[in-house]
């Protein structure tokens, strides 16, 4: 990779999961100077998570957003050059001024953007302080102070802890958008369509989080058509009581076709109720049809 091959830019830097209000702020504010300066806007980012590489235990964090959703979500924002680092023990043990020296002026950083928070180099010891010591005027910088919404900081960790503990209401004041996951369907055990409910049975695709086990109203994106559903996430205790393993089995609403081995987006909204073993199948068929209606009541009032 040569410097010669980008045209100057404006920079933003961060790991940007989710690529939350804040992270937008700093996209945005990244965007208004490159059409001060009549320059393109790029934004670095860095895969995989550097906790994956750096953390002892090596545990992925589950992610708001995988790269192909983030790419999309940066691509939406009108983001000219994607930057995607591989982060690895290596670029980690980079020092402050070498990354600075390579990445920022080596791809033609004319200006740099980045949250109040962010890190840099080796041990983390660059930091929105040290960065104008660092640029040794070869750029011109902005820092972005941390957004808030009702006293908290928006960020990555605050938005992984609602979807951690179904929270999906209060996803989108932090978002800007509601929380997706995607995946796969492959064949479930078929009991749905017994009881007349058929669902689509989700794998996911690994790294996004998946809420906790429950009942949620959510609308699926197949084949570039948005449904409306009703999801359930859990281990299926009333035919499987002594199964560990979670499944996610999506309801959509006026749907018949066969889409296995397809990709789907779930976009979830509310969580109707936990996860509860029933006393046979004509309870649980109660309790699915008072859930369905739960979720086509609350579409109703989103839809007015």
């Amino acid at each position: 990779m040569h410097s010669m091959d980008f045209p100057p830019l404006v920079m933003a830097l961060g790991y940007f999961d989710g690529v939350h209000l804040g992270h937008q702020k700093v996209i945005g504010e990244a965007k208004k100077v490159a059409d001060e300066l009549g320059i393109k806007t790029g934004v670095m980012t860095f895969d995989p998570h550097p906790s994956l590489v750096l953390s002892k235990e090596k545990k992925q964090i589950g992610l708001i957003t995988s790269l192909d959703t983030k790419i999309a979500e940066m691509e939406k924002l009108g983001v000219d050059y994607l930057f995607i680092i591989h982060f690895t023990k290596e670029f980690a043990a980079l020092e402050p001024q070498q990354f600075v020296d390579q990445y920022l002026v080596g791809l033609h950083a004319k200006h740099v953007v980045a949250g109040f928070d962010y890190t840099y180099g080796m041990k983390a010891a660059g930091t929105s302080d040290t960065l104008e010591e660092h640029s040794r005027g070869q750029f011109g910088i902005t820092i972005i102070n941390k957004e808030t919404f009702e006293g908290e900081k928006v960020s990555s960790t605050l938005i992984r802890s609602h979807i951690n503990t179904g929270a999906m209401d209060k996803i989108p004041m932090l978002l800007g958008r509601y929380y997706s996951i995607h995946g796969r369907v492959i064949h479930g055990d078929k009991r749905g369509r017994t009881i007349g409910f058929p669902t689509a049975n989700v794998e996911a695709a690994g790294e996004e989080i998946i809420p906790p086990k429950g009942v949620y109203a959510v609308k699926v994106l197949v084949d570039g058509k948005w449904y409306e559903g009703v999801c359930n996430v859990g281990t299926k205790p009333t035919f499987h009581p002594e199964k560990t393993v979670q499944s996610i089995e999506a309801h959509i609403f006026d749907f018949n076709q066969e889409i296995y081995d397809k990709t789907i987006t779930i976009e979830w909204h509310i969580r109707i109720r936990s996860e509860k073993k029933f006393n046979g199948i004509q309870e649980l068929v109660e309790q699915i049809a008072k859930d369905k209606q739960t979720a086509v009541e609350y579409f109703a009032t989103l839809n007015v």
